[in-house]
């Protein structure tokens, strides 16, 4: 009889064991890759992947971190090579797109729709993540780019946020005759100089002259774009810019503003964190930072709810294991999009989350994505990649006075005739 139960027990123990064996999950690697450079926001995307792993051991997560322009064009090599990472960085929009129909991204679909995480993501942003009824990825972040500015200058001099084009061209006269920038530029990056000609154009074409164009009904050589750029003629021509701007990178843009150096900068949701990161005390501008909409322009056809902006997301590699799905849910949840809205990183995208928003800016970012009749995402985002790099290119030329406004608008709809052939 003893004999009897030693065998049983024996045979429990090794059945046990061999659940466990069985239990045991395969190792994983992810690949992420993010471009958040700031020492204190990778310090951000790190914990994100700690805890992670720490639930899942099985997991290992290899961050890559590189700057905007080398991320672009790191991806862009490994693209073409067929071979993604798991989770990279992504803006949504026409480059996603590329890449989807190219069968470079994994769908997710079945994690979004009519799931408490899909539910728990606002429509609207994650709707540019998504092409022909599926969807690739999911975004963190999403706000809008406008005029950031020192207010203490400002009621030094006795002025109030621009409403119209002419106001804000005035104003930079009155600044720059005070002896301070009136903008800083970081165009040597390119990006950040393309968002004043697309602001143009969305203020004086609005979304009809940007549909015909996209849709082939019309071009981005018609009147608006080319008026577009004779309206940054008009600004670039008061030289308002720091020396050596077509140089500069876009961490140098925000350097001045932080330090007290130069009184505006156009830019997204992101510019009071990449401020205060270029400042030697990490507190920028503090209370004195404000942000007003890009202004109206006189005869344009463009709404005062049209907004120009974007945000930040992630996109699922072709070849990703399911924990990368996993990881992305894991950022993408109302903890952590909680958290870094607390930080003052984001607008957050999880429905509930924006409670956490304590600045007054962010909060009003955050009411002019809720009202827009009209949200265009970025061009060099939006559009197909090599038109995309035709604005920007087009756009620093402009800066660099070595196209007309005609020439530049020219430039675009060649690209995207050839991207559209």
């Amino acid at each position: 009889m003893k004999l009897k139960r030693l065998v049983c027990l024996a045979s429990v123990i090794l059945l046990v064991f061999a659940g466990l064996t069985f239990a045991q999950k395969k190792p994983v690697k992810i690949s992420f890759w993010h471009l958040d450079t700031q020492d204190d926001y990778k310090a951000e995307w790190q914990k994100m992947a700690d805890e992670f792993m720490a639930k899942n051991p099985h997991v290992k997560i290899e961050i890559t971190v590189l700057e905007n322009e080398a991320f672009k064009q790191k991806i862009a090599t490994v693209m073409q090579s067929g071979n993604p990472p798991d989770l990279f960085r992504s803006w949504g929009g026409g480059v996603m797109i590329e890449y989807a129909k190219a069968g470079l991204l994994k769908d997710i679909t079945e994690h979004v729709v009519g799931t408490e995480w899909g539910k728990s993501i606002g429509a609207g942003a994650m709707a540019v993540y998504s092409y022909n009824g599926k969807y690739y990825g999911a975004p963190y972040d999403m706000g809008a780019v406008g005029i950031w500015y020192n207010k203490a200058m400002f009621k030094k001099l006795g002025l109030k946020p621009f409403k119209t084009w002419s106001e804000l061209l005035a104003g930079v006269k009155k600044i720059k005759s005070a002896g301070i920038i009136p903008i800083a530029l970081g165009e040597g990056d390119k990006w950040p100089g393309h968002f004043w000609w697309v602001y143009l154009a969305v203020r004086l074409g609005g979304k009809e002259a940007f549909e015909k164009a996209y849709s082939r009904k019309g071009s981005f050589a018609d009147e608006p774009f080319v008026k577009a750029g004779e309206k940054l003629n008009e600004l670039i021509a008061l030289d308002p810019f720091q020396p050596g701007f077509l140089s500069a990178s876009y961490n140098d843009e925000a350097s001045l503003v932080g330090n007290r150096k130069a009184a505006m900068e156009l830019m997204g949701q992101w510019a009071p964190y990449v401020q205060n990161a270029n400042t030697p005390d990490g507190k920028g501008l503090g209370e004195d930072l404000g942000f007003f909409p890009f202004p109206m322009v006189e005869g344009g056809k463009g709404k005062p709810t049209d907004v120009m902006g974007g945000g930040n997301g992630y996109i699922v590699g072709k070849n990703a294991p399911p924990e990368a799905v996993d990881f992305l849910k894991f950022i993408v949840s109302y903890e952590n999009n909680s958290r870094l809205a607390s930080q003052g990183r984001i607008i957050p995208v999880v429905k509930g989350a924006e409670k956490a928003l304590k600045d007054e800016n962010a909060k009003f970012i955050a009411q002019m994505v809720s009202k827009a009749d009209y949200y265009q995402l970025y061009y060099d985002q939006f559009l197909p990649p090599a038109v995309g790099e035709a604005v920007k290119d087009a756009t620093q030329m402009l800066f660099a006075k070595k196209a007309t406004p005609k020439e530049a608008a020219e430039m675009i709809e060649k690209a995207m005739k050839e991207a559209t052939k």
